[in-house]
């Protein structure tokens, strides 16, 4: 792995980004030995500013800002890229096209463990761009998949949470138990496991016992992460 760089685009938010950075390590550690770790390179990036611009749908303004901090972990050396949030990839395109360097997308991994466990009805959680937008929807039905979305007022919950607590490291008993319930009306539902969509909700449901399998985002996108650099031609699958 001498020589060879990943690069995160992270702070969304800096909560999380903080997760993926020793998740890769731990993995490279763990298949290296020894005092090995990852090679990573970070743009952390200040997320007040680009919430504002989620929440008003500047997106493409949002991806000159993405691909720009992209561009210059390609320049830093980087030979791939990794969007160290969900929501994000709503501009996950034309980041990876102003960066210039391939961009290993966080749904890939989702759909490999759904396909491995034989899931074809997941529940989705996420921020509400996540749940109701089409860009992340539409990936895991391409994939074959059924998607099951919280009722509205739920939707309202969850993102609430996400930016009013997770975001902030905050990790409240009583959102832990409203998050539960949501995944067994998601299992009422028909729904046969959930994904955790958004990099900060592993940090509150960790531990739990919920209705449901639970997949981790961050989890399965930084052991995608640490696989490619372990690889020896860093290949894009």
């Amino acid at each position: 792995m001498t020589g060879k760089l990943l690069g995160l685009l992270g702070g969304m938010s800096w909560e999380s980004t903080a997760h993926y950075y020793a998740q890769i390590n731990r993995r490279v550690r763990d298949a290296r030995g020894g005092l090995h770790s990852a090679p990573l390179l970070l743009h952390s990036i200040d997320f007040a500013p680009l919430a504002e611009l989620q929440r008003h749908g500047e997106w493409a303004q949002a991806a000159e800002l993405l691909g720009a901090a992209g561009r210059g972990l390609a320049q830093a050396g980087a030979g791939a890229l990794l969007i160290c949030s969900n929501t994000m990839h709503q501009v996950a395109v034309p980041v990876a096209e102003r960066a210039g360097i391939p961009l290993l997308h966080i749904a890939d991994p989702t759909i490999a463990a759904l396909r491995a466990a034989n899931v074809g009805r997941v529940g989705l959680l996420g921020t509400r761009f996540t749940m109701e937008q089409a860009f992340y929807r539409e990936r895991l039905q391409a994939a074959g998949l059924q998607v099951l979305l919280p009722t509205a007022a739920e939707r309202d919950e969850v993102h609430r949470v996400i930016f009013d607590e997770l975001c902030q490291g905050r990790l409240l008993p009583a959102s832990r138990a409203r998050y539960l319930d949501i995944i067994a009306a998601l299992q009422a539902a028909g729904a046969e496991a959930v994904i955790l969509g958004c990099t900060e909700i592993a940090m509150l449901l960790d531990g739990c016992q919920a209705a449901l399998p639970l997949l981790d985002t961050t989890a399965l996108h930084s052991a995608a992460a640490a696989d490619w650099l372990l690889q020896p031609d860093n290949a894009v699958c």
